[in-house]
């Protein structure tokens, strides 16, 4: 019997079949105690495999969508903008507006949640199985200028044309080149109405300009986001300076 399990792990290597090679020995333990019938044991031991390699994917996207440390929606609190409800928040999660390929930008001071919220959404879109990735301008930039010359920078940007929302973190938030600048408004042309974004920024459409100094340039790439697009201005005081962690113990 050792034998067989030894060759039925080894078939089960061969094939990839990973929880049926990791888990032989109580597999067929559990079999030796329930006696199911043979069409119940195949059943079950091919939903297991299934289930396994589901939550094997999901591990992997989520890895792959770059989500910051914290990002779970559940815990929102709405007290720090009234700009946003709960009735709201709902209907973001249920990612109709991805199907239907419109964009969100999430306007307002440092701290009020913009960062937060697009995060939980990639985190939401890739639970529910769609292409979502999460990044801040500086490092899409970063990928626009290396794409040509590093591996890791052309996967980065391979995965963005085939995705189903990307959230770009801080647009605008530091000047970029004119080349920068004209290679990100290529990728978000090529993505109109492929792909949804999220877009969060502390920077007005006239700062927008400032920051490309090219208002035609701004203007273009504006025209592209805006259209279908749901634009939440977040208000009220940083969630951040209200909740510091402090050094010292207050006396």
């Amino acid at each position: 019997m050792i034998d067989q399990i030894k060759q039925i792990k080894q078939n089960a290597d061969y094939l990839r079949l990973c929880m049926i090679r990791n888990q032989a020995e109580a597999i067929i333990h559990a079999a030796q105690i329930d006696k199911p019938s043979y069409l119940d044991y195949t059943h079950n031991l091919l939903e297991r495999e299934v289930q396994q390699r589901k939550r094997t994917d999901l591990e992997r996207r989520m890895k792959m969508a770059n989500l910051p440390r914290h990002y779970d929606l559940a815990s929102y609190d709405y007290k720090v903008s009234s700009s946003i409800s709960e009735k709201q928040m709902r209907e973001l999660r249920q990612m109709v507006w991805v199907e239907q390929v419109y964009n969100l930008v999430l306007m307002g001071p440092s701290g009020t949640g913009k960062s937060f919220i697009a995060a939980g959404l990639v985190n939401d879109a890739v639970a529910k199985g769609y292409k979502a990735y999460f990044t801040t301008m500086e490092d899409l930039i970063n990928v626009l200028r290396m794409k040509e010359i590093t591996a890791t920078a052309l996967g980065a940007y391979n995965r963005y044309l085939k995705a189903h929302l990307i959230a770009i973190d801080d647009i605008m938030l530091f000047p970029i080149k004119k080349n920068e600048a004209v290679a990100l408004f290529n990728l978000i042309n090529h993505l109109h109405e492929q792909c949804s974004l999220i877009i969060t920024t502390n920077k007005s459409p006239k700062q927008w300009a400032e920051s490309l100094d090219d208002e035609v340039l701004a203007t273009a790439l504006l025209d592209r986001i805006l259209y279908r697009c749901e634009v939440v201005k977040l208000d009220g005081q940083s969630y951040r300076m209200e909740n510091r962690k402090n050094i010292f113990t207050p006396e």
